[in-house]
């Protein structure tokens, strides 16, 4: 461990440890008589003759004092000092895995568990061909992942996010998933949308997933639109009620994901074989198609899910490569979350030229601020995370930006541990 790893470990069991006796010294300060004079007391301050002399108040501990110094500590600030020590004794090739997430195929978690151990990234992406059978085969599956071996994706701490795109309709990859999706629950009360969200949560929760690419907070009232099955609303006020019922209603049983930021309803066509592209000014945008967005952020949405869009009144770039556009996300909609590209390899697939290097896209997509980045298949993790540590090494992109998305990735995999070991967390 490093001077600086050495110095944030120290800090952080002075925070806990006050964190933990912060709540004690109200407490004990309240046991405290008061002194004469005080409140209750008589107004003189000679004692009564028919009283004897005044027993001294008792001196507080050394501990109650020293509690007494220091605020309590929050979780998410004990999260936020708990990463920055992980940060700091971590080389940059493993703060650059730590930004990966992958698909693996196959219903074996043996292969899957190895990839994770080998890579040592953030988490995986399971598909249908990862969970053919029901929930207990699907649970057993995820604890398997779950029980890594430290240095891999479960190591001592920090959780193995464990992702998963569960719609509803004609995006589920669970059997078990027949609850109603947005198709008709764009037409039905917000409460519908509670209720199917609520129910779909517990299925994700019973089978070891902790995050759903699942709440589309994309606008459209055309129905020929590639996304108008898929979203929530068919305006900015029904798909904002809807999105943000939804995220409320997974809220402690997995992490929600608002997708395809900055929305897909405004670009037309596919963005699995193209780079939809639409002129739509920036101030329509933010009236139509942000509210949805900044709704379910203020829900508690703890992910937002980069679409490869183009707003050309904001930038030439996807969105998902795009820094403009990550900086509205947390300047304009305050999102201190995970932001996450969409799938990568589907800018491969888009034929469009410039998009076409796997690792151009890559070192483009940490450059433009996202957390994590997302592939549908199995990569060459190692030599992505090679290019793009000589990326910095030469000053094509910033150390600064790469340690900003690791931590905010090494929070939520905390945060996810915690939940995982209640006992644990004090």
């Amino acid at each position: 461990m490093n001077g600086r790893a050495r110095v944030l470990a120290a800090g952080l069991v002075v925070l806990v440890t006050a964190g933990l006796g912060g709540c004690s010294a109200g407490a004990a300060a309240s046991a405290v008589p008061a002194s004469p004079g005080g409140p209750g007391s008589s107004s003189s301050s000679q004692p009564s003759p028919s009283t004897a002399t005044a027993t001294p108040s008792p001196t507080p501990s050394a501990a109650m004092r020293h509690r007494a110094e220091f605020p309590v500590v929050t979780r998410e600030q004990q999260n936020r000092l708990y990463a920055e020590v992980r940060l700091a004794g971590m080389t940059l090739e493993q703060k650059i895995a730590s930004l990966f997430m992958v698909h693996v195929g196959g219903p074996d978690p043996a292969a899957t568990r190895a990839y994770l151990e080998a890579n040592g990234i953030a988490g995986v992406l399971l598909l249908g061909d990862n969970v053919p059978g029901g929930t207990d085969q699907t649970a057993a599956y995820t604890e398997a992942l779950r029980s890594g071996t430290p240095g891999s994706g479960g190591s001592v701490g920090l959780g193995t996010l464990v992702a998963i795109d569960e719609e509803g309709g004609i995006v589920a990859r669970l059997q078990a998933d027949t609850y109603p999706s947005a198709e008709t629950l764009k037409t039905e009360p917000v409460a519908a949308t509670t209720d199917a969200f609520r129910q779909r949560a517990a299925l994700l929760d019973a089978t070891g997933m902790s995050v759903n690419f699942g709440v589309v907070a994309d606008v459209t009232g055309d129905p020929s639109s590639f996304i108008y099955e898929r979203a929530l609303g068919t305006d900015a006020r029904s798909a904002s009620e809807r999105v943000a019922a939804a995220v409320e209603a997974e809220q402690g049983a997995v992490f929600s994901t608002l997708k395809h930021f900055p929305g897909h309803g405004a670009a037309a066509g596919d963005s699995h074989s193209s780079v939809p592209t639409t002129d739509l000014p920036l101030d329509t945008w933010r009236s139509e198609d942000a509210p949805p967005f900044a709704a379910g952020i203020g829900a508690g949405a703890e992910l937002v899910m980069f679409g490869h869009l183009v707003y050309s009144s904001v930038d030439a770039a996807p969105a998902s490569l795009s820094r403009p556009w990550h900086d509205i996300l947390r300047d304009e909609l305050g999102f201190e979350g995970v932001a996450v590209t969409d799938d990568l390899l589907m800018l491969e697939a888009s034929g469009v030229p410039a998009y076409a290097d796997r690792t151009a896209n890559a070192i483009a997509a940490i450059g433009a601020g996202n957390d994590i980045l997302l592939y549908n298949t199995t990569v060459d993790v190692p030599q992505l995370v090679a290019s793009i540590a000589w990326a910095v090494r030469s000053g094509q992109l910033s150390a600064e930006t790469v340690d900003e998305a690791a931590l905010r990735t090494l929070e939520l995999r905390r945060e996810l541990w915690l939940e995982q070991n209640p006992h644990a967390a004090g």
